[in-house]
């Protein structure tokens, strides 16, 4: 019997599908779009490619599989595309959801968002109790995962057993994309990324997020959800981190907030004319959530599911020895500072097969 992986051409779906291949699975992989493929190269994996809006798509993907993993997400960071936002959140996780509760499947694990818990007023770090409030100024992502997470508990009180699954930002291999923080480490790995912000955000490395997974999926409480994170990390740490893996010497500017959100707000007025379909890595929103510097508390996944987070700096190592080994990154010929971490594996889980 298969397992279903949507969003496999993403950054944790990838990760997810190479996870349960190493533990002897059979998957079935989603795609949205043909131009995905690549990150499925070489895998021994059932492809399927399409919109999980169609009930049919939707009824053919979760056909014969006795769990599912909804990875399936549009990210963003931008106030624009509101309605297919809505579409691929909201829309896609509720038909997705019927067909697998009409085809009996045993269990689902659907992914949410760090951005759709609530916000502690006294600074502490907010846990899965802590509401999400619909009256704050949210971006329309965020109000999208919130409303995702309002369909999957729909569904279980309906009878199907479905565990919400809490990422933060994920960094680690496979980031076929690439995201926003590979995007950050790749220019940084060349040169070219000329300045940041004090700040920071829970990261969790790419092999953290997938285990977690498979713990929601074998110990999760269905209706309940779990955040994984691996840990907090503010930018000048990145910034160490990138130089220390790297071994580039590079050191960016720390611009103060005030210059970057100027900058941020020019690039969200010009980017919708020069890249009308590419999601600018710099934007308001963006530099707003790395001022919030909110904290994660993993209490419960660690206490109720046993998730032992690994290491940040081991995932931006593995990060960076995969776009070298993809040719995304050009190794700098001048001799390395000091050795990168050992490559971030989950214990008591062999290392994942390599794409082709």
């Amino acid at each position: 019997m298969a397992i279903l992986v949507t969003g496999a051409g993403g950054h944790l779906g990838a990760n997810l599908v190479r996870h349960l291949l190493a533990e002897g699975e059979t998957v079935r992989a989603l795609l949205h779009d043909p131009v995905e493929a690549p990150s499925l190269a070489g895998l021994s994996v059932e492809t399927l490619v399409g919109d999980l809006r169609d009930p049919a798509l939707a009824a053919a993907c979760v056909a014969g599989c006795t769990q599912v993993y909804h990875c399936a997400a549009r990210v963003s960071t931008s106030e624009r595309g509101r309605d297919e936002i809505f579409g691929c959140n909201v829309l896609a996780t509720r038909i997705l959801l019927q067909a697998a509760r009409a085809a009996r499947v045993g269990k689902v694990v659907v992914t949410s968002s760090f951005s759709a818990v609530g916000v502690r007023e006294d600074g502490i770090p907010s846990d899965e109790t802590v509401p999400f409030n619909p009256f704050e100024r949210h971006l329309p992502y965020e109000q999208s995962k919130a409303a995702a997470e309002h369909e999957c508990l729909k569904a279980c009180a309906d009878g199907l057993p479905v565990v919400i699954a809490t990422s933060t930002a994920i960094l680690g291999p496979n980031d076929f994309k690439p995201s926003r923080m590979g995007r950050v480490l790749i220019d940084f790995a060349h040169g070219r990324l000329p300045a940041y912000i004090q700040g920071g955000f829970e990261f969790v490395a790419a092999c953290d997020i997938a285990a977690g997974h498979r713990l929601a999926m074998a110990k999760g409480r269905p209706g309940q959800k779990y955040i994984f994170s691996t840990g907090f990390v503010n930018m000048d740490e990145m910034m160490a981190m990138f130089r220390r893996v790297t071994g580039r010497p590079h050191r960016p500017l720390r611009l103060p907030p005030t210059l970057m959100r100027v900058a941020a707000s020019v690039t969200a007025r010009l980017s919708p004319l020069v890249a009308p379909r590419a999601e600018p890595l710099l934007t308001p929103a963006a530099i707003r959530l790395l001022r919030l510097a909110r904290r994660a508390d993993t209490s419960k996944a660690r206490t109720e599911l046993g998730f032992r987070p690994t290491s940040i700096e081991a995932a931006v190592a593995d990060a960076y020895r995969d776009f070298v080994d993809r040719g995304v990154i050009v190794r700098d010929a001048r001799p390395r500072r000091s050795s990168s971490p050992k490559p971030c594996r989950p214990t008591g889980h062999p290392a994942p097969p390599r794409p082709v």
